[in-house]
């Protein structure tokens, strides 16, 4: 954005020359992001007339870099603002006074943030968080649950662009009898032999719990979908699950996709956001707390082992039963400790709830979920005294908490900081 006649920085500012010397930048850092983002346009807005025409030329594009060249830009940023789209606003020192309007972005909550400095390079941290926006979009998420709906995903779809399905477990089961009896050994001998040992799951339990995970991978094949999440413990107390979907889960997550516990939607998104941030797996979990040692207990049956990031190092794993009922198979992981920690969840489409820790310990013992981390946190008794948005969080290796505050800014949610 720039006036044709420029006052500030300069008068007699060649644009045209401007213009070209922060397109050379940009395609430098689009050259080293390595497929992280594309870069197209380069749209000069003269005056803010040239802002609707601007918008609706967009096309596809999951996100907006605006950049000033001169002073005087302000009923053009005004008008950005109110575009619908995330944006984020690079500003040059000595170049005009958008910081003004970028911070009224901010403030007001208008899909928006800002870098203001001299250094293209500081645009680079923000590469996979626009990955994410993207990844958002373009995610498919499957919910199998007896209602065959759920209150928050419309909101979801609306808040992200993302295609929120609803499957039967009819379905999963047609699948499950589809899957090849050869598949099923090949995968369940894989899946035994790579495990420390197997405490209570049979031969046979392996075999179901394989064989389901097959029959997951076809169904979201079939949907074209990369995320799925049932309500487990119902349905197969009820009999509408041939097993439990515990190691399919943790298949999925260790490889970039999303199987989540419970029909939980809301988890479900976060680990959409932030492993699309971050290639790191979340753990869903059911925190438990112990303010006399300042700690977090979190624990599940479900695990991914490559915590610390996609294509990484495995943890080590047992096999075991689920906790509650003692049949089927989970997957008890010994997760990496002396790491910090992300603790987070959306409360609702529009809510980002966050804290951190740091993981001290891996607990074995016969109380609770099979797979459980003690985590030192700030305040454990604030922690507990704030909570809200139901049981479940998600856990994520490394601390992610400002790259959260400034996706919420660009896509439009809040972040709230627990305890």
């Amino acid at each position: 954005m720039g006036v044709p006649n420029p006052t500030w920085p300069r008068p007699d500012l060649d644009l045209n020359q401007e213009m070209g010397e922060i397109s050379a930048k940009l395609t430098e850092l689009e050259r080293k992001s390595q497929g992280q983002i594309r870069l197209t346009g380069g749209d000069w807005i003269r005056k803010v007339e040239d802002v609707e025409p601007w918008a609706k030329s967009m096309g596809d594009a999951d996100a907006a870099l605006v950049l000033d060249l001169t002073s005087s830009t302000g009923p053009m940023l005004q008008a950005i603002g109110e575009v619908d789209i995330p944006k984020l606003l690079f500003t040059r020192p000595v170049t005009g006074w958008s910081f003004m309007d970028g911070a009224s972005w901010i403030q007001k909550g208008m899909k928006g943030d800002m870098v203001a400095s001299s250094n293209f390079e500081d645009l680079v941290p923000f590469f996979p968080m626009l990955r994410a926006i993207h990844h958002l979009r373009y995610s498919r998420v499957l919910v199998v649950s007896p209602g065959g709906s759920n209150s928050m995903a419309a909101g979801f779809t609306r808040q992200f662009g993302t295609a929120i399905d609803f499957l039967t477990y009819q379905d999963l089961k047609a699948a499950y009898d589809r899957v090849d009896p050869g598949q099923v050994e090949k995968e369940a001998g894989e899946l035994a032999r790579g495990a420390l040992k197997v405490v209570e799951p049979s031969t046979e339990d392996i075999r179901k719990s394989s064989r389901f995970h097959l029959a997951v991978l076809d169904v979201l094949r079939q949907a074209k979908a990369n995320a799925i999440t049932i309500d487990c413990l119902g349905g197969f107390r009820r009999g509408d699950l041939p097993a439990y979907p515990c190691v399919s889960w943790t298949m999925l997550n260790n490889c970039g996709m999303y199987g989540v516990c419970e029909a939980d939607l809301p988890s479900t998104m976060t680990q959409l956001l932030i492993t699309g941030y971050s290639a790191k797996p979340g753990f869903v979990s059911d925190p438990t707390f112990d303010t006399s040692r300042n700690e977090v207990i979190h624990a599940h049956c479900v695990a991914a082992t490559r915590m610390l990031g996609i294509g990484g190092p495995a943890s080590p794993y047992i096999l075991r039963s689920h906790m509650e009922d003692n049949k089927g198979v989970s997957v008890q992981v010994e997760m990496p400790v002396r790491e910090t920690i992300t603790c987070a969840k959306f409360a609702d489409p529009g809510t980002f709830l966050v804290s951190t820790g740091e993981v001290s310990a891996n607990i074995d013992g016969p109380r609770g979920c099979r797979t459980k981390i003690v985590t030192r946190v700030a305040d454990a008794r604030k922690l507990v005294e704030g909570w809200s948005a139901g049981l479940h969080r998600v856990i994520f290796y490394g601390n992610h908490v400002e790259a959260a505050r400034r996706m919420g800014r660009m896509m439009g949610f809040q972040v709230v900081q627990e305890g």
